[in-house]
């Protein structure tokens, strides 16, 4: 991975990096009840309508998270859900923050939490007419106006 290797060479130059932001799938949205499923336990404490984008941390990168989910509400209405756990639970670390979290570098992912709501996450099926336009514009907007918040 990619990732691995900038992450990597990062750490090794000793780059200041304040921390990473992946986005990991952020164009399927539901209101359906059942439409949005979980890793084991997450469901009793999570909605179960996939309409909601959400940052995922580690443990170590909850505090940056944390300040990015506030810049986020504060420039966007769109609904947002927040989890900082461990990298073992199933699709908590199966993106490219992971290679940061290695390098001890703090990082979150932003998702629409992927297979556990889209069937067709990275298949031959995933294809453009399935994105949810609306609220991915929405949800774009949102993650602009916390990327300029995050700047200054």
């Amino acid at each position: 991975m990619g990732s691995q290797i900038y992450a990597r060479a990062a750490r090794k130059r000793g780059d200041k990096i304040r921390f990473m932001v992946a986005l990991e799938t952020i164009g399927y949205y539901s209101d359906a009840p059942g439409s949005q499923s979980y890793p084991p336990l997450f469901r009793f404490f999570y909605p179960d309508r996939g309409d909601f984008i959400s940052f995922v941390s580690s443990l170590r990168s909850r505090a940056v998270m944390h300040k990015a989910v506030r810049a986020f509400c504060a420039s966007s209405d769109f609904p947002i859900q927040h989890a900082a756990t461990f990298a073992w639970v199933p699709g908590v670390g199966w993106s490219d923050h992971l290679s940061f979290w290695r390098q001890r570098y703090r990082a979150f992912m932003v998702t629409d939490t992927a297979f556990y709501r889209y069937r067709y996450y990275h298949s031959a099926e995933d294809t453009a007419e399935k994105l949810c336009y609306e609220p991915f514009a929405r949800c774009s907007n949102g993650l602009y106006c916390f990327a300029r918040l995050a700047r200054e």
